[in-house]
Parts: C-alpha cells; structure tokens; sequence
C-alpha cells in the first residue's frame, strides 16, 4: 500500500502519524489519570461525609430520634455528589432517609467498620454508629461504647465526577485536533517544495520519451535536485547524440537492404523450393517404407507359408534341417523388417501404446522362459529377482514393455560368453495409485567403454561395426527400447565396465491395480516344508523366494546327499518334509545317478519337482517318474512351480466320463489376393483345417462373387491392380445396404505395417485385419472370432473326434501347439502344462457360477478358459470354450448346452493328455 503512495501522501503520512499517535498516547493516559483521580477524591469524600455524619446522628440514633435524623439527612443531601441519606436503627430498619431510592444494593457484612459498594453510575456506603461516636455531646458510657446504635447510609453519585472527566477529555481533544492541524499544514508547506520539482522532472522526462530530446531542466534550488536535474539533461544530450548517429547508421543499412534485396528473394525462393523438396521426400519416404513393407512381407508370408506346409509331408532329415534352416533365416528377415517398422512408426510419432493390466513377475518371467534355451545353448545362467516390496499387479502396456525386456534380455546373451544373466525388478518410489520401478539386466560379458556407451543409443549403431563382429542386427533395438520407454514417461540408462560386463536398467511409472488372486499362496501348499537344491547363489536365492511366496518354508542344502540325509532325519515326524525342488545340470548331477536319488526320496514320501536347462530337458525324462508333472525348464516361473507342486500334493483324478462329440460345420470362406502363391497358400492352409474356400484372385470376382453365393468370412488383400481391397469392400458395403443385408465380415490381408492403416481399412468399412506372413493359429482365431466355427488342424486320426457337422476337431494336437509355440517345444509343453493344471480349477468355477445364476462371473471364467486355450493345441476345447462365449453374450437359450458340451470337453482333454503322457 506505501508503494501506491506519492510524495507528498508520505510526506504526510510520516508527520501526521507519529503525532497522532503521540497525541492519542498522551491524552488517554492523561485522560485517564484525571478520571482516576477525580474517581478516587470521590470515593475518600463518601468516606469523610460518612465518618462525619457516624458522631452527628449518635445521640438521634440512640434515641430514635426521627426529626433529628431527617433534619441530618436533608443537610447532608445539599452537598455536591450526594445522591441519597438514610438513617438505621441496629436491626437496619429505616428511621429517615432524604433523597431518591438509592441504585446499588446495600453492602454485604457485619463489619464494625464501614462498608461500600460502587458501581457504574453510583457509590453505596454503610457506615456502623457505637456508643463511643457520642463523644460530640459528652453523653458517652463507658460500658456502652462498643453498643451498635444504628446505622448510616449515604449514596454518592458518579455523574458530576463523569462530567468533569468528559470536559477535560473535550479540551484535550481540541489541542490535539489543533497540533494536528498545524502539523498537517506544515507537511503540506514541506511536500510542496518536493512535489514542484519532481512534476518539471516528470515532465521533462515524459518529453524525452516522445522523442523531444531538446527539453532540458532548469535549476531547482536544491543542491540534490540540481544534481539530479543536471544528470537528466546530460543523458538528454547523450541520447540526442546516439539518435543522430543511429539515424545516420540507419540510412546506411537501409541503402545496403535495398541493395541485398534481390538476393534475399532469391534465397527465399531456393528455401521454399528445398522445404516443398523436403517434405515431397518425406512423403515418397512414407510410401516407400509402406510399398517395401508390402513388397518384402508377400514373398516373405509365400516362403514360410509353404515351408510349414513342406514340414508336414514326409522328408528327410536333412531336408527337414534345410526347411528349418530356410524359416529360421525368413523369421530373421521378418524381425528386421518389423524392427525398421517400429522404428519409422516411432520417428513418425504414429506408435500408441496400450493400457491394460498386467502382471510384472509374469512378465518378467515369461521374457526369461522364450529366451531360455538361446542362454541355455551357451550355458549361461538366467535368474529373475522380483523383491518383496514391489508391487505386481500394473496398468500399462505389457507387449512393449516386453519388447524392452527382450531386447535387453537377447543383447545380453549375444554378448555374454559365459556367467550369469540377471533381470531384477525393485521399488524406487511407491504412491497410493502409482509406482515408480526401475528394471535392470545384468551381465557378465563383454562390457563396454565410455565411448560406445555414448554413440549405444544412435540409430543403425552398434558397440561392435567391425568387419569381424560376433554378433548381427540392424542396431535399432536399443534405440526402438529407448524411444518406447521414454514414450512411457520412463528412462533408459547403462552402466557398464569393459571385459566385467554390464547392467542396462529402465525407470518408469506405472498406475496400480487391485491385486491378482493368483498371486496368493496356494492353500495345499501353506506351512509345508520344502528341500532346495541349487548350487548357483543367485538361482537359489531366486527360488527360495519363489518358493517362499508360494506359501511353503524352504531349506536350503549344499549337495543331493546331504538333502537326503535330511530328509531322512525327519522323515516320520512332525518336522517331515513333503517335497524337494532340485535344480541340476548334466555336468553337475548326470541324469543315471538323479534317477536312483529321486527314488530314494519318494520311498521317503517326498515328492521332487527338477528343475533343468531347457537344453538338457530329453536327457532328464527319463530320470524321473514322471516328465510331465515333476520336470520344469529354468528359470522357473512362479505361477508354474505353483502349480507343479500343488499337483505333486494334490494329484488330479480323471473321470471315466464318455466324451461327445462338440458340434460345428465347415465355415464357407471368399479369399482374395492378386498374388497367386499368396492365394495358394490361404487357400491350401484353410482347406487343410476344414474349411470351404472359393479363391478369387481381384476385387471385381469378389463383388461379384458375394453377389452370387453366401459366405461367412471374406479375406480380402489390400493392394491389388484394378479395384483394391478397400474399393471392393465399399462395393460390398453398397450392396449389402441396397438389399439391407446382414453385414458379411471383412479381414483384410495386408503386409503394410504403418500405423495408421488399420485405421484405414476400418474406415473403408473392414471389420478387422491380418498383417501377412499369415499363420495357421492366426487363421484359426480371425474365423473362430468372426464366425464362431472353429477350423481343426491336421494330426494323427487317433486323436480326432467326429463331430455332428461332419468336421473332425482334435482333442489334442501335439503340432499345433508346436507351432503356436514357434516351434519351442518345451515352452509347448509348459504352456499344456500350464492349462491342464487349471482346468479342475475353472471347472469347478464354471460350476459355482452356473449354479449361482452368476453371468457375468460365467462369462469372465468362460472367457479366461478360452484365452488359455488360444496357446496351446486344444482345438476341441477351444471352440467349445468359443461357443459357450458367444452363446453367453447373446444371452441364447442353447447356452446351458453349450456349457454342458465345454465340460465334456474338458474331461475329454483330460483322458487325452493323461493316455498321451
């Protein structure tokens, strides 16, 4: 508020508010005091009017004498301030009084002295009259000069005395109001000498900011002014000087634009010309990319289509290692391509990720399990530490995070000769919805120096350009890795030291979600007690963990023989131990000796689960009794070695149920492609799998064949000469709504990978879409989730079933499950396994909800089931699992019988896998 003052209100406000506060200090203390002192001469005066009046009414009282006593009282009452006077007898009965009724109440005592009782407007006194106050009439006895004769009461009033108060308070008012007023005159006289000056300095000032650099200040009569006013008139002259010279440099520069002026335009020109250049390129760049996507991906789906189909007929070895050999090369093709794709959609800002739950062990697992044998190959250990604090159960995008994962995961097995690869997951920071985790891959290879960890996070780098590298790639992993974390809102870091190895980590913040039930202790398994075997520190501190986390309590042992001798110990007491998990390798434990120590154990009734590199998986089956439920690849996944050892506990019965068959029919299938290898290949693909298919090779036979016949999926190529795809499917569209039919589903077949095609093709009227090379599996699942017919898969006859349509689902396909595995067999039988461990559990939960009338918890178990079934070999059960879903949505009568078919289903797998096994 004082900087919003000018000069003249601070002048003021300095002057007038120290005197008025010292003006209001001294007249209220000395107000006061007058007041206290005309209060007090009040209160002795009552005090001497009342001694007086105690030896004048002496004799009166002593004789009751009334006449005297108001004669007394009305002399009294002419004296000033008194209000009132009363005469009492020694019982305070009232004997005369003159005045008013008195205001205040009589004091309270029995005092022999005098009493008083003041209040605001008046002063009440009692004064007790003895037989010794009649020393005035010379009448006293000695004997009665204690005798209490009466009493005298006076009332003194405070308004006089108020009165004075207030005049002196008026008069002292007037003299400050005076003194102000000459202070205030004063401050005005002194601010006017300030405020003349600094009004011509203002207003000169103003001129020299308009321009007027002549104006100048006189002198001001004041040593500081003067200073200050000779100081504005030289900067006056100086800014008058700089004008004038800028003015003169000004005219210069101009005649030298004018000058250079057609040159500018001419480079404004050649700019415009390289910008629209710019941009063309951009373009031709984004096409180029989308046509070589598509160019690349058509030769690509024809090689490894028909190299699947080669695998099935009947060759020999070593054209099966040729065929290997050749899909092996067309998958590396393929993930080039696919790593140059992320990277354009990337650097083009079209990459969106996903939000969706997730689980991080699992994910962090299921990383380590696919790149297991390339580690296992060279005999590198993999561990997963998950610590306790960090929470599981996330929001985000769990594919990319993947990808990141496995990148890091792969990078450090290239570079890794020998030693141990550790992926560890921890807490930084943790809020009520949100967590910050940081991830690290750690390594025990190569290292990197200071200078290619700088150039590590370049497009097309690599820690090794030599032309006798090791190891191959395009070097975008890393970069693709840190463009994705960074579009998470994370970071990507490493640390590393050459010839020790390195330890790459990414920080990122994930929202929280409720917690997996899954994730609990198994109750089969809480409070037992569990013998460990695992000679590498981090592997065991890593299981012990898991283990830990499944509800159990490990021991841990050095050797197998001690581990026996333990629990042999307590064997048949109350300490006994129920299971031992063993980690082993063939150079370690060779699988003749394991095979004696595992029967040693179970006569000790102690189940053992072991625990391999997946590279020595075929060596151990036929060390234990039974390779489907006690053999597990490493690293072991917790959710796995849950359910192993619930198993191991708690062994599934099989029911001697009669399976029926499920129904279905062949769907009728359109496929369009201008490619004929392409359309070969669909086509031999679906009509191995049951399918009805009519191939047509441009979009004009597609219209016209959906004119002609009914079909009940379309799979339409996008590019194709004449009309395309999406001409033909807008034709299509236009039929259906003249005729207000029912809309035929549409999946594109498409090798462009860019990000906004699928946007595209939605647009176009498409219902979904397939990026080519096209598999069996995705086949399979764009049919199933479009027409809700599911297509079988060639196997052995043993293990087909055949169903009222006329269409053979298998139970089990050992083949399928291979190649929804990519060919991983051991990672097929986990994920088999994985599923067969579960179905009692979501058996008995279909139940419940069945029985509960529950739909939306039918629908949820239903659903779970089914995306299960979608990774393993299970055809049957996973279009029974399609159909009861579908049924449920729709609400249709015919889902009690589509559920009742989904647990036969289940059964029937369950003999299957129990005879196959």
């Amino acid at each position: 508020m004082l900087n919003k003052l000018g000069i003249k209100g601070r002048v003021l406000l300095l002057t007038l508010l120290p005197a008025c506060l010292m003006a209001a200090l001294l007249g209220g203390y000395f107000t006061w005091m007058q007041l206290s002192e005309l209060q007090t001469q009040l209160l002795k005066r009552g005090e001497m009017i009342a001694n007086e009046l105690a030896p004048l009414s002496a004799t009166a009282l002593a004789s009751s004498d009334k006449a005297v006593l108001e004669r007394i009282a009305g002399q009294v009452l002419e004296q000033a301030d008194v209000r009132a006077v009363s005469f009492l007898d020694a019982d305070r009965n009232p004997l005369a009084h003159a005045g008013p009724t008195m205001i205040n109440q009589p004091p309270v005592g029995n005092s022999t002295h005098m009493l008083q009782r003041s209040e605001n407007d008046a002063t009440r006194y009692l004064m007790p009259v003895f037989g010794r106050n009649r020393h005035l009439t010379g009448d006293v006895v000695p004997a009665e000069a204690d005798r209490l004769l009466g009493w005298v009461e006076l009332e003194l009033s405070h308004s006089g005395t108020l009165l004075r108060g207030y005049r002196s308070l008026f008069a002292s008012l007037i003299l400050i109001a005076i003194g102000l007023g000459l202070t205030a005159t004063l401050a005005l006289r002194m601010s006017r000498t300030i405020n003349g000056p600094v009004a011509q300095i203002k207003h000169v000032v103003a001129q020299l900011k308009d321009g007027n650099l002549e104006a100048r200040l006189p002198p001001m009569g004041s040593n500081e002014l003067d200073e200050l006013a000779s100081g504005i008139n030289r900067m006056a002259a100086t800014l008058q000087n700089a004008q004038e010279e800028l003015q003169h440099n000004i005219e210069q520069a101009t005649e030298d634009v004018r000058q250079n002026l057609e040159t500018i335009e001419i480079q404004n020109i050649e700019l415009d010309l390289a910008r629209k250049e710019a941009l063309e390129a951009s373009r031709i760049k984004s096409e180029f990319l989308a046509n070589m996507s598509h160019e690349i991906r058509t030769p690509l789906n024809g090689i490894l289509g028909f190299t699947h189909l080669l695998q099935k007929s009947e060759l020999t070895p070593r054209q099966h290692d040729y065929l290997g050999t050749i899909e092996k090369s067309a998958d590396s093709l393929l993930s080039i391509i696919n790593e140059i794709l992320d990277f354009s959609k990337i650097e083009a800002g079209k990459l969106v990720l996903d939000t969706i739950p997730f689980n991080l062990r699992d994910l962090l697992q299921d990383t380590l399990t696919i790149l297991a044998p390339a580690a296992h190959a060279k005999q590198l250990e993999l561990v997963s530490l998950v610590y306790r604090d960090t929470p599981l159960s996330l929001v985000g995008d769990p594919l990319r995070l993947k990808q990141i994962l496995t990148n890091l995961v792969s990078n450090a097995i290239k570079f890794t000769r020998e030693g141990t690869i550790v992926a560890r997951a921890m807490l930084e920071d943790e809020q009520d919805d949100k967590v910050q985790l940081r991830i690290s891959v750690q390594d025990t290879g190569i290292g990197l120096s200071s200078q290619d960890v700088r150039a590590l996070f370049q497009a097309f780098s690599q820690a090794d350009n030599s032309l006798s590298r090791h190891s191959g790639g395009t070097g975008l992993g890393l970069v693709i890795s840190k463009r994705l974390i960074e579009q998470m809102g994370g970071e990507i870091g490493v640390e590393s030291t050459p010839g020790e190895g390195s330890e790459f980590w990414i920080s990122v913040t994930l929202p929280k979600t409720r917690d997996d039930l899954e994730d609990l202790p198994a109750p089969p398994l809480i409070g037992r007690r569990v013998a460990v075997l695992e000679h590498h520190d981090l592997a065991r501190q890593a299981l012990e963990h898991q283990l830990e986390d499944c509800g159990l309590q490990p021991m841990v042992f050095n050797n197998l023989e001690n581990l026996i001798n333990g629990v042999t110990v307590v064997h048949q007491t109350p300490h006994a131990i129920d299971m031992a998990v063993l980690g082993v390798t063939a150079h370690q434990l060779p699988p003749e000796r394991l095979r004696q120590q595992i029967w040693d154990l179970e006569n000790l009734d102690c189940k053992v689960l072991v625990l391999c590199p997946t590279t020595e998986q075929a060596l151990y089956q036929v060390s234990v009794p039974d390779a489907y439920s006690q053999l597990q690849a490493k690293p072991a996944c917790t959710r796995k070695l849950r359910r192993a050892l619930s198993e191991l506990i708690n062994p599934k019965q099989l029911r001697n149920e009669v399976p029926e068959p499920l129904s279905s029919r062949p769907p009728r299938i359109l496929c369009v492609d201008d490619n004929p290898a392409n359309l070969l290949l669909v086509q031999t693909l679906l009509e191995d799998m049951g399918a009805k298919v009519l191939a047509v090779d441009s979009g004009y036979a597609a219209v016209q064949a959906v004119q002609e016949d009914t079909f009940d999926l379309v799979l339409m190529d996008v590019q194709m000469p004449g009309m395309d795809g999406r001409q033909a499917t807008e034709a299509i569209r236009s039929w259906e709504l003249e005729r207000q039919a029912t809309s035929l589903p549409i999946v594109a077949l498409t090798a462009h990978a860019m990000a906004n095609e699928k946007r595209a093709l939605l647009q176009s009227g498409m219902d979904d879409y397939l990026t080519k090379p096209i598999s069996e599996r995705q086949l399979a699942q764009v049919v199933l989730k479009w027409t809700g017919l599911a297509l079988r898969n060639q196997a052995p006859e043993r293990h087909q079933e055949v169903s009222q349509g006329g269409v053979n689902l298998q139970v089990l396909d050992h083949e399928e499950g291979l190649r929804l595995a990519a060919g991983k067999a051991d990672l097929a039988a986990d994920m088999l396994a994985m599923l067969l461990a579960s179905l009692e559990t979501d058996r008995e939960a279909i139940r419940a909800a069945r029985e509960a009338g529950d739909r939306v918890a039918l629908i949820e178990r239903v659903h779970r089931l089914h995306g299960a079934t979608r990774y393993c070999g299970v055809p049957q059960l996973r279009a029974a699992c399609q159909r009861s879903e579908t049924l449920l949505k729709q609400d249709s009568s015919d889902s009690d019988k589509a559920l009742n078919d989904l647990e036969k289903a289940i059964t029937r797998l369950e003999i299957e896998a129990r005879v196959s096994a």
